[in-house]
């Protein structure tokens, strides 16, 4: 969930939190580039939640107990009394709020996983159950296919289903990811490759921790370091990153050195370090600039790795 420092001066607070989004974002174990540009932030007056637009009007008023998640194909989840439902743009309610907050998720691609009893299944924007809880678990739809697990969290295999929630790749991965660029990535015996939506193994199980496929390349762990291959399973960028981020506007974000000391910097398609390892945290490119930190500085840079904007934390 990206919450965007939309006003620079709103809050020190507030950019302390986006920082800390963005680098999860770029260590999470599966990252989800999805959707969300919905012009709209939440906001919180009284102890209440809404929402305002870039200029900082007020166009849902807040009335929720908490904002769970930023707008996805239209609908945000919020909580109200305990219970999470679905809001539209305008703040009406779509779906009643009657779900816990981890069983209810995002809409992609018209539909939202949610569980009921200890079962997965999915529900349409009117709140209707149309693939019925059946799964141990479940992600949501990419490219057409979610990824489902049949079995418990130790022994269950993974495989995938399409809109109708007929199984079309079976269950038999140890672990899996949403496809991306026509591929998704497997895990069969400690090793992760790549299928395609046939369910053939289309590179072969070899790195040891992997991601989706992102503008052609995918980020790979051999070892202890990170490097990129490309479709082919061919390694276009040498491993040699203590940590590495998908690529966004041409450049990827890159950490020399441990968490606690490492450095990040930014490196270009062809691996060449284009914004040297000098900060403390920073977050992808995202219109042009990245937020970065340096000790009790922050502020935003272009892809010339010059600040636009700079500020003291403290």
């Amino acid at each position: 969930m990206h919450y965007r420092v939309f006003l620079l001066n709103i809050s020190k607070a507030l950019v302390l939190i986006s920082a800390a989004v963005f680098l999860f974002s770029c260590t999470s174990k599966e990252r989800t580039d999805q959707k969300k540009s919905s012009g709209l932030f939440p906001i919180y007056q009284n102890g209440k939640a809404g929402y305002i637009d870039k200029s900082g009007k007020i166009v849902i008023h807040p009335q929720f107990d908490r904002v769970v998640a930023d707008f996805s194909e239209g609908l945000a989840r919020v909580l109200i009394s305990g219970k999470v439902g679905y809001i539209d743009k305008s703040g009406k309610i779509v779906i009643n709020p009657q779900f816990d907050e981890d069983e209810a998720w995002d809409f992609s691609e018209g539909l939202a996983r949610v569980r009921i009893g200890s079962e997965w299944g999915y529900i349409d924007k009117s709140g209707k159950i149309v693939i019925h809880p059946q799964f141990d678990d479940a992600s949501d739809f990419s490219e057409g296919l979610a990824k489902v697990r049949i079995g418990d969290s130790e022994s269950g295999k993974y495989g995938y289903i399409d809109k109708s929630g007929k199984i079309v790749i079976n269950p038999q991965f140890d672990d899996a990811s949403d496809f991306s660029e026509g591929l998704a990535k497997v895990g069969i015996g400690g090793k992760y490759g790549y299928i395609d939506k046939s369910g053939k193994i289309v590179i072969n199980p070899q790195f040891d921790e992997a991601y989706s496929f992102s503008k052609g390349l995918a980020r790979v762990r051999i070892g202890s370091e990170w490097g990129y291959i490309d479709k082919s399973g061919k390694i276009v960028i040498n491993p040699q990153f203590d940590r590495a981020s998908d690529f966004s506007e041409g450049l990827a974000l890159v950490r020399i050195g441990d968490y606690k000391s490492g450095k990040y910097g930014y490196i270009d398609k062809s691996g060449k370090i284009v914004i040297h390892p000098q900060f403390d945290l920073a977050s992808d490119f995202s219109e042009g600039l990245a937020l970065v930190f340096i000790g009790s500085e922050y502020g935003y840079i272009d892809k010339s790795g010059k600040y636009i904007w700079k500020e003291q934390l403290w």
